[in-house]
């Protein structure tokens, strides 16, 4: 059976899609960009800024599913520009402390031009 998880504070799916699933014991979560979920807009600022405001949704909808930034198996990781990878892992290695498996690319470009997504998959 799989369970669909929303919460008000993180943003809304802006496609066809969930927040995230449960299935299994397990949390398969959407892509989180820095959208500010009170008020829809995007972060403003450099990497750090935006990677801090992806952090807080991720860790939302984790705390929605009923676990934590602890309990997450991998994570898949994509910049706008590679030569943020080290600014990037300032702010992540902060949250992601028990440093799961981890895929991080740079692609061509993020929805609403973001400069950072991260996706994550955690055990309930």
């Amino acid at each position: 059976m799989l369970t669909k998880v929303s919460t008000s504070k993180a943003p809304a799916a802006i496609g066809p899609y969930s927040q995230g699933i449960i299935a299994n014991g397990m949390l398969f979560a959407s892509g989180q960009i820095p959208i500010i979920p009170e008020t829809g807009e995007i972060q403003e600022g450099d990497i750090t800024a935006q990677a801090k405001q992806v952090m807080l949704n991720v860790g939302e909808i984790l705390k929605e599913a009923g676990t934590t930034y602890e309990n997450v198996v991998k994570t898949t990781c994509y910049l706008a520009d590679m030569e943020d990878f080290a600014a990037f892992n300032g702010v992540y290695e902060q949250y992601f402390t028990g440093k799961p498996a981890r895929s991080c690319v740079a692609v061509k470009q993020l929805p609403k031009n973001v400069l950072c997504e991260v996706e994550v998959i955690a055990v309930l």
